[in-house]
């Protein structure tokens, strides 16, 4: 049972063909410069890489060329395009009405298009995305999986703002929550590894944007990220959270208009406005250890920042039975977990430093001390997979 995963970005696709019978992927690859001048990378396991660079006038002529490369019999995996059973698209937000993966049809179509104010960096490109793919593969299911439906657990409490409250039933002014399938990939194979289908978990899926979430018994209670992935811990040029006022001050003070002054919060601010150096922690982290004063500000806010809101889903939660470090930062950056998870003791967590530093990059790694309440995990996320599973299920009823 072939399955193809599709993930659109404004002038990319990224791709990914599983084997769903085993498990395993067939073929991957990400074409760039959409709309540009065109790029793709094509990769197969144990087969030497293919790269090209067509032109991609659009999705639909990446799309295509991507078929022509999954058929093709010097660089493909596939006889036919008959074989890919359906497709699996990731959504950053399926609003208030998409509250789960769904099959998408043009009811649900109308729906992302009218949502796209909600998520305007995201939404377009994942729309044409999708109807490039049914235009190119119009007699498979596509199925829609949402990074906010993880979210759609939350209490009320959690999600509604202090804001008055038509703002919410008019505007839909409220927490959604981001990174959903990154969270419920890790979450879950952290109840696996406990044993415990009722585990309390907290997930840090660190990366260029990064994201805290607790989950209780497979469900989600908090996240960090809100209304949009600006909000929660500092990012690589996101601020994360700050006294709302801060805007209007910027705006009032520097003559901001609100598009500049999103730029600044966006684009300009994080670890690359802390430190001066870069977006990429593992740049910032190196001047840091050279002695960048401001880059080592920068990770020290970081981890302060991710400490904190650890401490707070412990106190929501009553308890943590695992803490889990996932995503390039999370997965890859020792020295950022050891400063993190240090003076956690108290939350009963408390890891082993040689495990930490010698943790092989790519594999789950149990870093708990022994003794430990609580587990600290390491796990390498897999979102398409996830993306394929529900497709699966909802597509084909496997």
């Amino acid at each position: 049972m072939k399955i193809l995963v599709v993930n659109a970005g404004s002038s990319s696709l990224k791709y990914q063909l599983f084997d769903m019978g085993q498990g395993a992927v067939l073929a991957k690859g990400n074409c760039e410069r959409i709309g540009i001048d065109g790029r793709i990378t094509h990769k197969r396991p144990g087969k030497e890489d293919f790269s090209a660079a067509p032109a991609f006038p659009d999705h639909r002529a990446a799309i295509g060329y991507v078929l022509g490369l999954l058929t093709a019999p010097a660089h493909g995996v596939i006889e036919s395009v008959e074989e890919i059973a359906a497709v699996g698209h990731r959504f950053a937000h399926g609003g208030e009405k998409l509250r789960e993966s769904a099959v998408l049809g043009d009811e649900e179509l109308e729906y992302l298009e009218s949502i796209v104010g909600l998520n305007p960096l995201h939404g377009p490109p994942a729309i044409s995305g999708f109807k490039a793919c049914r235009a190119e593969m119009p007699n498979v299911k596509h199925v829609g999986v949402f990074d906010t439906s993880y979210y759609a657990t939350l209490p009320d409490y959690a999600y509604i703002y202090p804001l008055p409250y038509e703002l919410y039933e008019e505007k839909k002014i409220r927490r959604y929550g981001f990174h959903g399938t990154s969270h419920r990939y890790v979450a879950g194979k952290a109840q696996e590894l406990l044993g415990d289908p009722n585990a309390k978990i907290v997930t840090c899926h660190l990366g260029n944007g990064s994201s805290i979430t607790a989950t209780v018994n497979g469900k989600a209670v908090d996240t960090s990220m809100g209304f949009t992935p600006q909000d929660g811990v500092p990012m690589g040029t996101r601020s994360g959270a700050l006294d709302p006022t801060v805007v209007t001050y910027l705006m009032k003070t520097c003559k901001l208009s609100a598009e500049e002054t999103e730029k600044v919060l966006n684009e300009k601010s994080g670890l690359l406005g802390i430190s001066g150096v870069s977006s990429d922690c593992r740049d910032v982290e190196e001047a840091a250890n050279a002695g960048n004063k401001r880059a080592e500000l920068a990770m020290r806010i970081l981890v302060h920042n991710v400490k904190k809101l650890i401490g707070a889903y412990y106190a929501e939660m009553n308890g943590i039975d695992a803490l889990v470090f996932t995503a390039g930062i999370g997965e890859n950056d020792r020295a950022l977990r050891a400063d993190v998870c240090r003076d956690l003791s108290a939350l009963g967590v408390e890891i082993d430093e040689e495990v930490n530093a010698t943790c092989p990059r790519g594999e789950i790694c149990d870093l708990s001390k022994k003794g430990a309440r609580a587990k600290t995990f390491v796990i390498p996320t897999n979102e398409e997979y996830m993306i394929a599973l529900d497709t699966l299920s909802l597509a084909l009823g496997k």
